[in-house]
């Protein structure tokens, strides 16, 4: 998760919660959640989080080129598996 950096310069930074069963519903595992709070100029935290954020637009390209990377990653190990596979097939 990134901090991400809204138009009107407002903080959307990553909060995790960790959540322990309830003791009245013994029937309820924890429960993870990633989520995110918004902060402002005045937040203690923003100078030093600014620094480390993206626009929504940023992300965008960033997670696009993510996927794209991933795909030539992907085509290289199936030719590298196949490449394999057949040496190991030529072998007696």
């Amino acid at each position: 998760m990134q901090v991400i950096r809204l138009p009107d310069g407002t903080l959307r930074v990553p909060h995790s919660v960790l959540a322990e069963p309830d003791e009245d519903d013994p029937g309820q595992g924890r429960i993870i959640a990633d989520a995110y709070v918004e902060i402002g100029p005045d937040d203690p935290d923003y100078d030093r989080l600014l620094g480390q954020s993206l626009t929504e637009d940023e992300l965008a390209e960033r997670r696009r080129r993510w996927r794209d990377e991933d795909a030539d990653l992907l085509r290289h190990f199936e030719e590298w598996k196949a490449d394999r596979a057949e040496d190991e097939g030529a072998s007696p």
